[in-house]
């Protein structure tokens, strides 16, 4: 396993020998550009798609639709299940993504199957609509919501495995925040409009609107999967099987024991990530404690992925520049004020606080744009072939913070927000103490740990 040591200050040495990083296969230059266009294009459309089931406002809203009053223990499962699906099956699968000689069909099926959840929702809601039932007398719903939300985030951890894997392979370090920037910025002015002007017809029906927006999502991510059609990938030469499944696990406590520099990444962004715990609970927080309206809904995604747009513009030209370490030092400052500046507006510190949530919402737009910036910098401690190991790691412990989910959203219920938001606060702050023992992977020597 090898490692870095302290980098060079010099932006302009990095960035030179992020060119010439022996890391990136020279055979795929050619297809760069193109492969770079069709990664975004892939991403912008995702992001169009996925506007429509945001996790801080959309999906919490349709678990309290269906559920009722006293949903915050359900609305405490769904960060469980986000990460227990974004986690364990990539690291089951890792080495089975590494044995792929081509990485672009995994990542096609994964997008295709991401629409199944989604295209199951949309008829279930419809069904009961037309039938003229209440979703909230039906007791199966619930559980089958959650069977489905996990089958899709179990889709998506393996989707973006092998969307960072493919990135590795087929875009040089210095380039890719370059794709960061352009598919976030981009998905964001696409995806903007298309709430604005959709989302608050849908939601303003009288059953939500849940079966219009979950049909919008499961036709996006089909169009997206078949963009990844039009990728041009050289096959890798794969020598050996995949490990057993049982080896998974150990593979992922040797990585962190070996390279010091990859174990505080994860440590740090296992910190950070705790603030995803905080996701459902804004749109209750506004509803509960600032009396905001249903028809805010709209304004805070809108706000999100606007948010989103820019820090992944900015963050990416950082990245490629200064580096990932200066990137995520960066937005750790800002993801810190997102609970900030809700806590605030929910103790009355404006007149009218919930006109102004959607800062908050703003902020949380960052959150999306940091997980990449960590893997990008997950991708530049490793060779190409233990990409997918790294990658499937690094969201395994991001994920560890969210057994305690069903608890915040407990403790939600029992001592309200303003406690549960200070705490996480100070864990992501925290982490972000922890990135100033991170070294920089482009300025220094490759030496042995």
């Amino acid at each position: 396993m090898s490692s870095i040591n302290i980098p060079s200050p010099n932006p302009s040495t990095a960035t030179a020998e992020a060119e010439t990083s022996p890391l990136f296969d020279e055979a795929v230059d050619v297809h760069e550009p193109r492969n770079l266009f069709v990664l975004a294009a892939h991403h912008i459309v995702l992001r169009v798609a996925w506007i429509f089931k945001t996790e801080s406002v959309i999906m919490p809203a349709f678990v309290d639709a269906i559920a009722g009053p006293g949903s915050g223990w359900l609305r405490g499962c769904l960060p469980v299940l986000n990460r227990f699906g974004q986690s364990v099956p990539p690291l089951m699968l890792a080495d089975r993504l590494k044995h792929s000689r081509h990485k672009k069909w995994p990542l096609f099926w994964t997008t295709l199957w991401m629409a199944v959840p989604f295209v199951a929702l949309s008829v279930l809601m419809f069904s009961v609509s037309w039938l003229g039932l209440t979703a909230q007398r039906l007791s199966w719903l619930p559980p089958l919501f959650l069977l489905l939300y996990f089958v899709f985030f179990s889709m998506t951890g393996l989707n973006q495995m092998a969307f960072a894997t493919l990135q590795g392979k087929l875009i040089r370090p210095n380039r890719r925040g370059r794709l960061m920037g352009l598919s976030v910025t981009f998905g964001a002015m696409c995806a903007i409009p298309c709430a604005w002007f959709l989302l608050p017809r849908w939601l303003g029906l009288p059953d939500g609107g849940y079966g219009f927006v979950f049909a919008f999502t499961g036709i996006g991510f089909v169009v997206a999967a078949f963009i990844t059609l039009f990728l041009i990938e050289p096959a890798d030469d794969i020598d050996g099987f995949p490990a057993r499944a049982k080896n998974h696990f150990r593979g992922a406590w040797d990585m962190l024991r070996r390279d010091h520099n990859f174990r505080r990444l994860a440590v740090a962004g296992m910190l950070c990530m705790s603030g995803q715990l905080l996701f459902p609970h804004y749109q209750a927080l506004a509803r509960e404690v600032l009396n905001a309206p249903r028809g805010n809904l709209m304004v805070w995604v809108v706000a999100q992925n606007a948010g989103a747009g820019l820090f992944g513009f900015l963050a990416g030209a950082i990245a490629d520049r200064w580096g990932n370490r200066l990137a995520i030092r960066l937005e750790i400052a800002a993801v810190i004020a997102a609970p900030l500046s809700a806590l605030g507006l929910a103790a009355g510190w404006l007149p009218g606080g919930a006109a102004y949530l959607w800062i908050s919402f703003f902020l949380l737009g960052l959150t999306p744009v940091l997980m990449r910036t960590l893997m990008n910098f997950a991708l530049e401690l490793s060779e190409p072939a233990d990409h997918p190991r790294y990658i499937s790691t690094l969201k395994l412990c991001m994920a560890v913070p969210f057994v305690f989910s069903p608890l915040i959203g407990l403790l939600v219920d029992r001592a309200g927000f303003h406690i549960v938001f200070a705490v996480i606060t100070c864990l992501i702050a925290l982490g972000g103490v922890m990135t100033f023992r991170l070294a920089e992977p482009r300025g220094g020597n490759t030496g042995a740990v």
